[in-house]
Parts: C-alpha cells; sequence; structure tokens
C-alpha cells in the first residue's frame, strides 16, 4: 500500500476540518448540552431509572451515536463529492494509487473527525450526569468501528450524489430518523410487543444497543449480535466500494 498516498489525501481533508475547528467544537458542545436541558431535565425529571440507570446517564450513548453517525457519513460524502463536483477526482483516478488507498485516506479523516466529535460530547455528558463506563475497551471499539462503517457509507452516498443537496438527503431523511426510532432515547422494551418486533428491523438498533451495553453492562440484544451486525454492514460498504471503482458508475460515468 502506497502509505504516502492515503496520508496526503487524510492530511488535505483533516486540514479542512481544522480551518473550521471552532465551529467543530462548540457545535457538538451546544447541542449536547440542549439535548440534555431538553431530555435530561424536562424528560428526565419524570422518568426515574430505565433499566437501573438514571435517565439522563441513559441518553449518553444514543447522543454519542447520533452525532457520530450523522458527523461520519456527512463528512465522508463531501469529502469524495467535492473532488468530483470540481473534476479533481480524474487526477485522483489517473494517479499510481489504487482504490483502496483512496478510500482508506477520505474515510480515515471523516472517521477521524466523527471520533473527535463523539469523544468531545462524551467529556460534555460529564458536566451534566454521572457517568461511569463499565468496559471503556470496548466503548472505544464500538465508536471506531461505528465511526468507520458509517464514513464507508458516507463515500458510497458522496459517489451517488449529483448535487450537494442530495448530500444530504439520507443522513437528513435516513439515518437520523433511524437511530431516533432506535433505542437511542429509550429502551425498546419500553414499547408495546408488536413494536419491539417492528423495532428490531431498524438495523441501528443494534449498534446502540452494543454501545450502551460497554457503558452500564446492559443492552436490549445481544452482544454479539451488536457486533455481527456492524461487521455485515461494514464488509457490505467496503463490497459495494469495490464495485463502485470497478465498474466506474458514477466516477467516469
Amino acid at each position: 500500500m502506497n502509505l504516502n498516498a492515503v496520508l496526503t489525501i487524510y492530511l488535505s481533508e483533516m486540514r479542512r476540518f481544522f480551518r473550521t475547528i471552532t465551529q467543530s467544537f462548540v457545535s457538538p458542545v451546544l447541542s449536547t448540552s440542549l439535548y440534555f436541558v431538553v431530555f435530561g431535565a424536562a424528560i428526565g425529571s419524570r422518568i426515574d431509572q430505565v433499566e437501573g440507570v438514571s435517565y439522563g446517564a441513559f441518553i449518553v450513548p444514543g447522543l454519542i451515536m447520533l452525532s457520530v453517525m450523522t458527523q461520519a457519513t456527512s463528512n465522508a460524502s463531501f469529502g469524495i463529492y467535492f473532488p468530483k463536483f470540481i473534476g479533481t477526482i480524474y487526477e485522483l483516478l489517473s494517479a499510481p494509487i489504487n482504490f483502496l488507498e483512496i478510500v482508506a485516506g477520505y474515510v480515515g479523516a471523516a472517521a477521524t473527525k466523527a471520533l473527535f466529535i463523539g469523544v468531545i460530547i462524551l467529556v460534555t455528558a460529564y458536566f451534566f450526569v454521572d457517568l461511569e463506563i463499565q468496559h471503556p475497551f470496548a466503548m472505544m471499539g464500538f465508536l471506531i468501528l461505528t465511526c468507520i462503517s458509517f464514513s464507508l457509507l458516507g463515500f458510497i452516498i458522496g459517489i451517488w450524489a449529483g448535487n450537494f443537496e442530495q448530500l444530504q438527503l439520507i443522513p437528513l431523511l435516513v439515518i437520523t430518523p433511524l437511530v431516533f426510532l432506535g433505542g437511542s432515547f429509550y429502551s425498546i422494551t419500553m414499547l408495546p410487543p408488536a413494536w419491539q418486533t417492528v423495532t428490531l428491523f431498524n438495523p441501528v438498533v443494534y449498534l446502540i444497543s452494543g454501545f450502551r451495553w460497554s457503558f452500564f453492562g446492559t443492552a436490549d440484544v445481544g452482544i454479539g449480535v451488536s457486533l455481527l451486525a456492524i461487521a455485515l454492514f461494514t464488509a457490505a460498504c467496503l463490497g459495494f466500494i469495490g464495485w463502485i471503482f470497478k465498474t466506474g458508475w458514477r466516477i467516469r460515468q
């Protein structure tokens, strides 16, 4: 693998991120604080505990997942769409680098940005609730895997998108609703049995459940099922990206 090519793409994307570091830092802190005020104070005052955990602490994994999934998808999609929009992607495709190195550079940068946001939200949460992470290594593992997998999804969206509006279409109309309906702010055991069954068809449930298990040791679905779900999702994204570069779909057409 051409590490110099990967590093060049990675650093180029990261420089764009650090040019707006204030916005990148302040925005998640303010939005997280707002969620804690609305959900933690207003709703949390009416809900004592969920699965033995205070409601304010219970929503922390969901808040992190919400921001990480949307940020990873948006950063990766814009990162690859912009060179396609201005035409510099052809220079990239004609360079002596393969598609894995291109993907590693763009996805690595988007995953790093999303991880940065996730850590900021986690630190902010400590100012509002008493939080103890039972499995810190598992928590970081789930967080990193989620950043990578949704950055891969964002890369696919960036290749597919034909304009800037379409870049936000899936994050806003698909991913965000799935996260809200995937148990990010409640346990699916609180739903009626019929809706519990329906919710299990939401793939985001398995990611949030596994991530919450790393915090509190409780989960709506088995930890093994969560790991399998994220592994299959990552593999599917990699396979689809490989097909994109093999056929030139939405790149050379």
